[in-house]
């Protein structure tokens, strides 16, 4: 056990290690670094991987203490030694990819530094056995992943990586004051304690503030902005990472809330399966509109998300029969990691060799290379919930649920009305639906059509067996078998993992097994893919395409107005909060004046109840927005300090004058000149800290600094 314990520790911290070491090495030799990095990758799978064989249903708990007071804790059970070894997995599978991804690539050194300090800041979260750990190292990620979205430095990479870091940022302080209220209010951040010592406490606004700041790292709607965005300019096994692992960071911490402070509360899943139902929804429009393959696979992490979300709404509503909740939960968690995994993957192969992401531009790439095709055709039929596919059984688990409280409300023991729950089914049904429709656009946009322009499409053919090398294949084809195999023999894969995340969620054993393949369940699936069918035929292919000459062409139909971060967002943070604070001070600033000239004219009592009022305010609004003229006290240019050291300066220059300076007098006016040096000091600080991502990234900054520092100091008191 104790070696158990190590290798716990080990796990969180070699990938930091071996991030430095391997940065190192690429200063001098970029092969050894590529091989460096794929076996610090390969090293960290295999150890989650003997550390689950080893444990499996039993814990391992390991703290460091001496950090901040509180320490690091970790802990392996059944559904963190699960996820962290899938975030190995697909860690291990995109590094063997990013070999030949980014052999044209510039900043390799740099991406592989954060690309493998997010590992093991990620494994950091999955681990975390409090939720102060839980906090460092889900900054520390942010930060280090936010590297990933600018790496190409082009204009549109880093207004998605500004994006990705204001909602990293802004989400982190308020997970941070989330905790400070859990605190107060329970006296510990210790998971498994939390559901004992939140019992008759008021903890809704500290569960509220973590939502938000873990909802919106998992792109949960209206905080799934950054996702659209991000995903098309991040490289593609960036991209795949993001949506597939660093999403679930967001829903380990949903879970933590919804499982471990809030289980089998009605009302806490009742808001869980609306947020879920339209994240679900949004997501799904959102990607039949697109005509990017990645920014199409990014808006499906949202819907995926969804689906998610409604796993754990249901959990809430369920109660103590939540058991396929549960599971359904659980397998979607897994199922989408991989799906992302294989697809943007395919995205890449097809962007390192074009160099392009729209549709109408790569159409016709895939159709004479049979090995993509059926990548593709494996990850797409396994998000799209096809029958003897991995995705199948997660949403037939997650359907059931939804039915199953159905039954429920009919006996009268439901908080939703039956017209309620059947609308939110209909909705689930018709959101897999849509992702059929838009799966079914990018391979028939890739796979099946021909490109526009007859040369291209020959250049496309030639490239038949040369489009990627055989690590790159042997990649993708291993990531695309699991679907096919988990889908036909689940009682023997998906049932095992989904057993290992039971008791993390608070979930009973089950008793049996589910006939997954039985008619009921295989009619829900059907009714989904019609819907999809019929989507795509009746929309995608008549209303999203417009004739271009011989041929047609994808269009973009999402009205712009309907973007969230450029008409919402951005203005409301950028512009209506600035006029907003203006307009307060510039009349507190009129206060002032009408306040100096009404008391020498009023009476005592007056003026003291006037004091009474306005001092305090004035006295807050100037620490914060308060930007009016200056009070008649202050001096006229400078401030006290430059005055001070003037009246100090000159003094030694009239000494210096009468005695060592009597042929060359100095006449400086030494107050004039520091007022000078302070106001230019002032202006360029000004126009410094004015820029929106310079702020973010120096909190995120100053943060990681102490990161760094608490992470050291735990090595070497250890």
């Amino acid at each position: 056990m104790e070696t158990q314990i190590y290798l716990l520790a080990w796990i969180v911290f070699f990938p930091l290690a071996g991030a430095a070491v391997t940065y190192l090495a690429g200063r001098s030799d970029k092969l050894l670094r590529d091989r460096m990095a794929s076996a610090v990758t390969v090293a960290e799978f295999l150890m989650l991987l003997v550390l689950l064989l080893t444990v499996r249903d039993s814990r391992v708990f390991c703290q460091i203490p001496g950090i901040c007071q509180m320490g690091l804790t970790f802990e392996s059970d059944g559904f963190r030694s699960v996820y962290a070894l899938i975030a190995a997995f697909m860690w291990m599978m995109t590094t063997l990819f990013s070999g030949e991804y980014f052999a044209s690539y510039r900043n390799r050194n740099r991406y592989y530094l954060f690309s493998l300090m997010t590992l093991g800041a990620t494994e950091g979260v999955l681990l975390s056995a409090d939720l102060y750990t839980t906090l460092i190292f889900f900054e520390l990620m942010s930060f280090t992943s936010y590297v990933w979205v600018a790496q190409d430095e082009r204009k549109e990479s880093l207004r998605a990586a500004e994006t990705y870091l204001a909602i990293a940022v802004i989400g982190g302080l308020s997970i941070l004051m989330g905790l400070f209220l859990l605190y107060h209010q329970t006296g510990t951040l210790r998971i498994d304690d939390l559901y004992q010592a939140c019992q008759g406490k008021n903890v809704l606004p500290a569960c509220i503030c973590m939502l938000i700041g873990f909802g919106g790292k998992a792109g949960v709607f209206p905080l799934h902005i950054w996702l659209p965005k991000a995903h098309p300019a991040a490289p593609a096994p960036a991209s795949a990472l993001l949506s597939g692992i660093l999403t679930k960071t967001g829903i380990f911490g949903i879970l933590v809330i919804s499982c471990k402070i809030f289980l089998h509360d009605a009302v806490w899943g009742t808001a869980m399966l609306v947020l879920g139902v339209l994240t679900m929804l949004v997501g799904a429009v959102l990607a039949v509109f697109s005509v990017d393959i990645k920014r199409t696979l990014a808006c499906s992490s949202v819907s995926q998300i969804g689906f998610i979300l409604v796993g754990i709404g249901m959990q809430g509503l369920l109660g103590e029969e939540n058991i396929l909740a549960v599971r359904g939960t659980m397998l979607h968690m897994v199922n989408h990691s991989l799906f992302k995994l294989t697809l943007f993957l395919v995205a890449g192969v097809i962007y390192m060799n074009l160099h392009r992401l729209d549709l109408n531009e790569i159409r016709g790439f895939g159709r004479n290379k049979p090995l993509l095709k059926a990548i593709f055709s494996g990850g797409a039929l396994g998000i799209s919930g096809v029958p003897f596919f991995s995705g199948y059984i997660s949403k037939t688990l997650l359907h059931e649920g939804i039915v199953e409280y159905s039954e429920q409300i009919q006996t009268g023991s439901g908080i939703l009305g039956y017209s309620d729950i059947r609308l939110i089914e209909w909705l689930f049904l018709i959101s897999g639906g849509l992702t059929v429709a838009y799966m079914c656009k990018l391979y028939v946009a890739v796979f099946v059509e021909e490109n526009q322009n007859a040369q291209t499409q020959a250049a496309y053919d030639a490239l038949k067996g040369h489009y990627m090398n055989r690590v790159s294949a042997a990649v993708l084809a291993v990531c695309a078998m699991l679907f096919p195999v988990m889908g036909i023999v689940p009682h023997l894969t998906m049932d095992r993992i989904a057993d290992m995340g039971q008791e993390f969620m608070g979930a009973e054993e089950m008793a049996g097994q589910v006939a997954y393949y039985s008619f009921g369940n295989l009619s829900g699936s059907l009714i989904s893919i019609g819907i999809g069918i019929l989507v795509y035929v009746f929309v995608i292919r008549t209303w999203m395409m417009q004739k271009n000459g011989n041929t047609k062409e994808y269009v973009n139909r999402w009205p712009a107005v309907l973007d969230l971060e450029d008409y919402l967002y951005r203005p409301v943070l950028l512009q209506i909060l600035p006029v907003i604070g203006g307009g307060v001070s510039s009349l507190l600033d009129k206060l002032v004046d009408v306040s100096a000239k009404i008391q020498p004219l009023a009476g005592y009592v007056e003026a003291s109840f006037f004091d009474t009022i306005q001092d305090p305010i004035i006295v807050e609004m100037k620490k914060d927005v308060y930007h009016g003229s200056m009070e008649k006290t202050d001096p006229e240019e400078g401030n006290h300090l430059t005055h001070v050291l003037g009246k100090l300066c000159n003094a030694v220059k009239h000494l210096c004058n009468a005695t060592i300076w009597k042929k060359h007098p100095c006449q400086t006016d030494f107050i004039h000149k520091l007022s000078l040096w302070y106001e230019e000091f002032r202006e360029n600080t000004i126009l410094i800290g004015r820029s929106m991502s310079y702020g973010l990234l120096l909190f995120s900054l100053g943060l990681c600094i102490t990161l760094i520092y608490l992470l050291v100091s735990a090595v070497w008191l250890n």
